[in-house]
């Protein structure tokens, strides 16, 4: 995905993975107060990733993809929130979810990003808890939702 000021792009992991530690420490560690030891859970080499880059080539934006179909730790540096990182980031994990077959997807939304993902076509499922102190939502998304409105929707 392309934008005037950033692009979104599949990342690799190993190769990539200071800059999406990078984002993801600034974001859940330090900013969110998360325990190191929750956020580093060991799935990462297996997972799929996404990085949001501004035009300088500097990570400002991070999700992934776990191969249980758990969409998470998508995370946008603060002066990047507002201008649709979040979006395009979700855009392409959902585009790897359609790529890769799966049947659905589903993830933990923190509280305040509900609406978020609403937007995006996820639904809430079961009552809110606690993970990583901090309240969260139970989402889905059944890939035979029409999810490709991708066309007509502004990133």
């Amino acid at each position: 995905m392309q934008n005037p000021t950033f692009t979104v792009r599949v990342a690799v992991w190993p190769q990539d993975r200071g800059a999406l530690a990078a984002v993801r420490h600034a974001v859940f560690v330090a900013e969110q107060h998360v325990d190191e030891h929750e956020e580093w859970d060991g799935l990462d080499a297996s997972c799929h990733h996404v990085l949001a880059e501004d035009a300088q080539g500097r990570a400002i934006g991070v999700g992934r993809l776990t191969r249980a179909g758990q969409i998470g730790r998508v995370a946008v540096l603060p002066a990047w929130r507002g201008r649709r990182v979040g979006t395009a980031l979700m855009r392409e994990l959902l585009a790897i979810v359609r790529r890769e077959g799966y049947e659905h997807c589903y993830l933990h939304a923190q509280l305040s990003a509900v609406a978020f993902y609403v937007r995006l076509g996820f639904a809430a499922y079961g009552d809110t808890f606690v993970e990583a102190d901090i309240r969260h939502q139970a989402m889905y998304l059944e890939q035979a939702l029409p999810l490709p409105l991708w066309p007509d929707m502004q990133v």
